[in-house]
């Protein structure tokens, strides 16, 4: 005959506490999967957001990094530009120097020929002054008669001068035979009317007894027949 089990109370209890832990090793089996699920969502978020502020510091750093180039750039093109400022204001300094000593130099040489010219205006319009006397007569004659390629000196006029007339320029002959043919001779060097109208120099008086008119109007008259004033010893 079977043996009769009776199941008591501290067997119920028993087998409901292995029910018990079987159900929640099983519940355990099942929530455990299902945790996971959010857990891998969460590192994936996180790994997101690691890599998005690394990107976002990159992003910074390179804007940095342009911006700081950019300002070098833009202090180098100042300091180049400073250079071709300094340099440009150096070469037109030595430029305006040069203009101002060409400018100076001219002034100078513009000055110098209008006082050259005023000069030779003065020298032109103050003819050289002669003193009204023998020797002043002579000195002007030598200087015309150098003009005109006369020759002549001072010692040949005075020697003959003082022979034919003593030095008074309106000495007359009245008796020689030119004298008697009425064209006596006159003036310093004794000369008659005919031989000084011939002879006459051009730039002195057309009067016979001018003293330089005379003068020099013999002393062309003798170059002609004589070879100049300083061959004539006596009468000519």
């Amino acid at each position: 005959m079977p043996r009769t089990i009776r199941i008591t109370r501290s067997h119920k209890l028993a087998t409901a506490v292995l029910v018990a832990a079987g159900s929640v090793t099983a519940i355990a089996a099942t929530g455990g999967q299902s945790d996971a699920q959010p857990a891998a969502a969460k590192t994936s978020i996180a790994a997101e957001k690691v890599a998005g502020v690394s990107t976002a510091k990159e992003a910074a750093a390179e804007k940095a990094a342009q911006e700081t180039a950019a300002k070098k750039a833009v202090a180098d093109a100042a300091a180049k530009k400073a250079v071709a400022e300094r340099k440009a204001a150096a070469e037109k300094a030595v430029a305006d120097r040069k203009a101002e000593a060409k400018k100076a130099a001219e002034k100078a040489r513009s000055e110098k020929q209008a006082a050259n010219r005023s000069t030779e205006r003065k020298a032109v319009a103050a003819p050289k002054q002669y003193k009204n006397n023998l020797d002043g007569w002579i000195r002007e004659s030598l200087d015309i008669m150098k003009k005109k390629n006369i020759p002549g000196s001072y010692e040949g006029l005075h020697r003959n001068i003082m022979r034919e007339s003593s030095g008074n320029p309106n000495a007359v002959n009245d008796w020689d035979i030119n004298a008697q043919n009425g064209i006596p001779s006159k003036g310093l060097l004794q000369v008659i009317q005919p031989t000084f109208d011939a002879y006459h120099v051009g730039g002195t008086e057309k009067k016979l007894t001018d003293p330089v008119a005379n003068i020099t109007a013999a002393a062309n008259y003798a170059a002609d027949k004589y070879g100049s004033i300083d061959n004539v010893d006596s009468a000519y």
